[in-house]
């Protein structure tokens, strides 16, 4: 439950003008005003405002989620904007925290953003940032900032939903390490998926290889679903499991993966 202290919280109540606005997810079950009440209460942070990071902002956005961090540190070129979605012409050379919230605030006035103008690196273990959000969102585009997230979210025992594009291929999970599965087994790491990071310069980022544009759509918004169904409480969240997009072939691939067995103490 979010802490009444902290200024990030949102307990109020829906407003009329915030159930006509959400009534396509108020009439669904699974999600009801309950679950509408549930997203506005919510506080989420996302990593990147980015290829990932602006549709997962923008559907978390119109989604009502009461509360978005956003952690960037760049600024928009004109480069960005064949993927970057949640950006403009007319932002090119503003920081990508500023242009995010100025694109939420016209779509959803009814959400508070967090700007951190920085990086996500080691320094937020112990920043105490992280503890005032209830889930990570980590589209970020480079290895040591994704096991940065994925470290910092286990030690602070929040949800990490975590995504990656290469090309025409992307993948998405969800991460609860700290929690146990039906078999009460501990749920996997970033770690039992990918132990080590690759060497440096083995696997070349998007600006040297290129990515198409509308790929981080795809991915990005998965991603953001698996956000509202792991705040709502709906549905079967990708723990455990990895969704591979190949968007040539136009195919959708899981790979199941497990907690890895702690290794023998040596005698």
């Amino acid at each position: 439950m979010p802490d009444q202290t902290d200024p990030l919280a949102q307990q109020a109540p829906l407003m009329p003008d915030e159930i006509e606005r959400y009534r396509r997810h108020i009439l669904l079950p699974e999600i009801g005003g309950s679950g509408q009440q549930k997203l506005k209460n919510a506080r989420v942070l996302v990593i990147g405002a980015g290829g990932l990071g602006a549709p997962v902002l923008e559907y978390l956005a119109a989604a009502g989620i009461g509360t978005i961090g956003i952690v960037d540190d760049d600024r928009v070129s004109l480069s960005n904007l064949q993927r970057q979605v949640i950006h403009d012409t007319g932002t090119i050379g503003e920081l990508k925290t500023k242009s995010a919230r100025e694109k939420i605030a016209r779509l959803n006035p009814n959400v508070r953003v967090v700007d951190f103008e920085q990086r996500f690196g080691a320094d937020w273990m112990t920043s105490g940032h992280l503890g005032r959000f209830d889930l990570l969102v980590d589209g970020s585009d480079n290895f040591d900032t994704r096991y940065a997230a994925a470290d910092a979210a286990e030690r602070a025992k929040i949800p990490l939903v975590t995504g990656a594009v290469g090309r025409f291929d992307g993948s998405v999970t969800v991460l609860k390490p700290y929690e146990t599965n039906a078999d009460g087994i501990l749920n996997p790491s970033y770690r039992d998926l990918f132990p080590e990071k690759p060497p440096e310069g083995l696997i070349p980022a998007c600006a040297e290889t290129g990515v198409i544009g509308a790929l981080t759509g795809v991915v990005g918004t998965l991603m953001a679903m698996e956000a509202i169904k792991v705040i709502t409480g709906i549905g079967e969240p990708l723990v455990g499991r990895l969704m591979l997009y190949d968007a040539l072939a136009a195919r959708f691939d899981i790979i199941k993966y497990k907690r890895k067995a702690p290794k023998a103490a040596a005698e």
